[in-house]
């Protein structure tokens, strides 16, 4: 009899890394010309969902309004960005802690708009759940007496939504971690000692500026950290990653041609983009969203009121279906139809008939 298995490879499988398996690399990774479509196809939803709304409640008000354009609400959300560090500055909170709720907050900002929600609760929630993802806890009460104007309302509200944006997916991968990493490594590749600290900390301004950009939503947090690292110290950089795709088994097959194209475009990316954007710029967003935002978020408006209403008219349905299904369930006990009897069970070790 022949033997149809196959024979086996000579060649060596490659490793994945295990970046590649994560959620991050499977659900968070996009290309720039999907990033911006993303935006755009929220942006115009989102405007057409308020225009119609704002039309019902009175025909042809929503002609004088300007909405946000979807650059306009990638500017505000950039600013609450700015936000989250300096809170992180008065917490003292950790590195993790600050990467991952600036992560969490571009995540929800590809599900939702600023139309619907404003950056300033949910950066507020994305900042807290970070504390709770990372295992850096914070309780509500002394998050929130330290924040001007902040109840635990604005924090916990928003809380489910969040991490139903997200998936409920929290791990992040970080580049300011991947940095680390490759200033170790390439201690044992060079003969004279470096100070590792003093790289660390100067290409680290460069991961924070990456991000106040789209980096982390296209490229890897190893890229992010290389491109960093090679703003500071080129040379190191380069040999740094040309022994990399010599000798490690794990690394994708790229040219050195082809990632270095990548890392120029990272560099050109985080010296171009990543600064807080023009306060006065934001200012005249902010101003122009509280004209076009959706009147159903806003508490206390007749389009919200009338939105609840119906949400609860709908829930009063549901529920009176489930328990007219669980009562056409329900035998009768004298089954007329079959001309039978249906005996319940006596407990006859209820000691209550005693």
């Amino acid at each position: 009899m022949s033997n149809d298995q196959p024979e086996p490879s000579n060649y060596p499988t490659q490793k994945r890394p295990l970046y590649e398996l994560s959620t991050q690399f499977r659900n968070w990774r996009f290309s720039p010309e999907h990033l911006t479509h993303l935006r755009f196809s929220l942006n115009a939803a989102a405007v057409d969902a308020i225009r119609h709304t704002l039309e019902s409640e009175k025909p042809g008000s929503s002609a004088v309004v300007s909405f946000l354009t979807a650059d306009e609400e990638l500017l505000l959300v950039k600013l609450y960005i700015t936000k989250i560090t300096q809170l992180c500055g008065h917490f003292r909170f950790p590195e993790e802690v600050e990467a991952t709720a600036i992560s969490y907050l571009k995540r929800f900002y590809l599900k939702n708009t600023v139309m619907d929600w404003h950056p300033k609760n949910v950066m507020l929630t994305t900042l807290f759940l970070a504390t709770k993802t990372t295992n850096n806890p914070i309780s509500l009460e002394t998050y929130t007496t330290h924040i001007p104007k902040t109840a635990p309302s604005d924090v916990l509200d928003l809380e489910f939504l969040v991490a139903q944006s997200l998936g409920f997916e929290f791990a992040v991968w970080h580049s300011h971690q991947a940095l680390w990493g490759i200033i170790l490594d390439i201690q044992n590749y060079l003969d004279s000692p470096v100070d590792s600290r003093s790289l660390y900390e100067s290409a680290l301004t460069h991961v924070r500026a990456s991000r106040l950009t789209d980096a982390e939503l296209i490229y890897t947090p190893s890229q992010i950290a290389l491109a960093a690292f090679a703003l500071v110290a080129p040379e190191l950089a380069n040999q740094w990653s040309n022994s990399k795709l010599r000798t490690d088994p794990s690394t994708p097959a790229l040219s050195v041609d082809t990632l270095q194209y990548q890392i120029d475009l990272l560099k050109s990316l985080i010296t171009s983009v990543g600064c807080p954007p023009d306060i006065e710029a934001v200012r005249e967003v902010d101003r122009r969203l509280k004209l076009c935002k959706n009147p159903e978020k806003i508490v206390g408006s007749a389009a919200y009121l009338a939105k609840k209403a119906e949400e609860e008219r709908k829930a009063e349905e549901k529920r009176n279906k489930k328990a007219n299904e669980a009562a056409a369930k329900e035998k009768d006990p004298f089954d007329q139809e079959s001309g039978k009897v249906t005996l319940g069970l006596v407990d006859y070790d209820d000691d209550d008939d005693e």
